[in-house]
């Protein structure tokens, strides 16, 4: 029995890359933040802001790909710091069809060329990136095109931990691709006509994210 789980071990060794580093972004540090624009020309201008993002990733030194998965709970959520536009802004994104504090607003991705990441150097990338809301996909299957910048800090500048801070932006978020609107939810049929020149359709969202090793992290949380 031992020996089979030593055999075990010894091949998700082998089969883990050599140079792979495995980092997080913690939502309960309350220093990585989601940023949602939604401006109508004739309208509104919308901002939805959370600062629970989190985030399991890793990064390849040897091939400078990246990986990984990031979410926003839709529950920590704010718009426009209102409770009312906030509770709007559930309905619309859940279609008030499912529970608001169980629905993420979620990317994953695999193989994202950051190349070398060098202290006090930021480095830009570009990514084509599915994003899911409240589970759903958007109804043309597209991917958003991310781009941005990621900057290792110079040892001790940022703590203990080996950390990246990562910047990027989505321009043209297009929210009806994922029904998210008062045309998809119920009980807002009627106001669809009155919002349509109120709320903008397409918006720039903005990442602001501190990604930690995870080893480091793990370590500092034992002591």
């Amino acid at each position: 029995m031992n020996r089979t789980a030593s055999l075990a071990s010894l091949a998700l060794t082998l089969a883990s890359p050599a140079h792979a580093e495995d980092l997080r972004v913690d939502p309960d540090a309350g220093n990585s933040t989601f940023s949602a624009v939604f401006d109508a020309p004739l309208g509104e201008r919308i901002t939805a802001q959370s600062a629970a993002v989190g985030c399991e990733l890793r990064y390849d030194e040897e091939t400078g790909l990246a990986s990984g998965r990031c979410s926003v709970p839709l529950a920590s959520v704010r718009v426009d710091n209102e409770d009312t536009k906030t509770d709007h802004f559930r309905q619309w994104v859940t279609n008030r069809k499912s529970d608001p504090s169980a629905c993420r607003l979620e990317a994953t991705f695999g193989d994202v060329r950051i190349g070398a990441l060098a202290p006090g150097q930021p480095v830009p990338f570009v990514a084509r990136v599915p994003f899911t809301v409240c589970g759903r996909r958007p109804a043309d299957g597209r991917l958003e095109a991310v781009k941005g910048t990621a900057l290792l800090f110079r040892p001790g500048a940022y703590g203990d931990a080996r950390t990246v801070r990562i910047r990027a932006t989505i321009e043209g978020f297009e929210r009806e691709a994922y029904r998210i609107g008062p045309r998809f939810t119920d009980g807002w049929l009627a106001r669809v006509q009155s919002l349509a020149a109120v709320v903008a359709d397409r918006g720039t969202i903005d990442l602001s994210l501190f990604a930690r090793s995870s080893g480091a992290a793990a370590a500092a949380a034992a002591k």
